[in-house]
């Protein structure tokens, strides 16, 4: 018997797949928790925000580069921010429903 994807969601530890979208980001702790498609969208965004300031950074001088760097580093804090509390809250609404 396979389990169904909201009893895998609910065998898995929360607080392990918050810290892993925390710590190194990017939706890892989406893989913890076998969320594909919750991965390949946080990863479609990171992309996309690094792509943007790419573009963003050429031919810009050092202090709007500076700040241009801080400003990617806040977006990919503010991704991890909301895919860990996303992920804390999945668990939370499967263990309430089943």
């Amino acid at each position: 018997m396979v389990p169904t994807r909201e009893q895998i969601l609910a065998a898995s530890a929360g607080w392990v797949a918050v810290l892993l979208n925390v710590v190194p980001g990017l939706g890892a702790g989406y893989l913890y928790q076998r969320r594909w498609r919750a991965y390949w969208i946080t990863s479609a965004l990171a992309t996309a925000w690094f792509v943007a300031g790419a573009v963003l950074a050429q031919n810009a001088d050092a202090a709007a580069d500076a700040q241009n760097q801080l400003l990617g580093l806040i977006g990919l804090l503010v991704l991890a921010g909301v895919t860990a509390t996303e992920a804390g809250l999945a668990v939370k609404r499967v263990r309430q429903n089943g």
